[in-house]
């Protein structure tokens, strides 16, 4: 059992990364448009339902991976990512870069039961689906991953290209 400190600093570092709102992995956010608030990052920034001209579906699975787990995407483009667990443990799709990403599992390693609920990420249970809703207005190469203790160390990772708009 977590103690009240240890609870207390997953909650504070969950809402240092996420704006303050949290939901437990336990608890599956599978619709978009939650109460999070839109923050720009590096990445882009979360997109409208009704803005989305493009549905891209993804796979997860117990083998640790992604399929497809390269995307390519224009700048600009809002996207919706409908995931679909087809494994028979919790999986999760979380955007952002490489160090953001390698930051966040450090924090999901010691803490594995953290808080947290932004647009840029979907948990979705075993058999579910779940959505996203993102725009990249930035140009680059960001990542994607599930970020689930051993998941993201077992490779389960994949790729955005985003190229700048002409």
């Amino acid at each position: 059992m977590k103690s009240n400190a240890a609870r207390t600093a997953a909650l504070a570092l969950a809402m240092t990364l996420g704006g303050g709102h949290a939901l437990a992995h336990e608890n599956v956010r599978t619709q978009p448009g939650s109460a999070s608030k839109k923050e720009q990052q590096p990445w882009g920034i979360a997109g409208d339902r009704k803005d989305a001209r493009r549905t891209v579906q993804i796979a997860m699975g117990d083998d640790m991976r992604f399929t497809p787990s390269t995307i390519n995407v224009n700048e600009g483009e809002t996207v919706r990512f409908v995931v679909s667990n087809k494994g028979k443990v919790l999986h999760e799709m979380v955007i952002g870069t490489r160090k953001a990403l390698d930051e966040h599992a450090a924090l999901m390693q010691k803490f594995p039961g953290m808080e947290h609920d932004e647009p840029h990420m979907a948990h979705v249970s075993a058999g579910r689906k779940g959505e996203l809703v993102w725009k990249f207005n930035r140009p680059g190469d960001f990542d994607f991953a599930c970020l689930i203790p051993g998941h993201y160390q077992a490779g389960m990772v994949g790729t955005i290209k985003v190229a700048a708009a002409r």
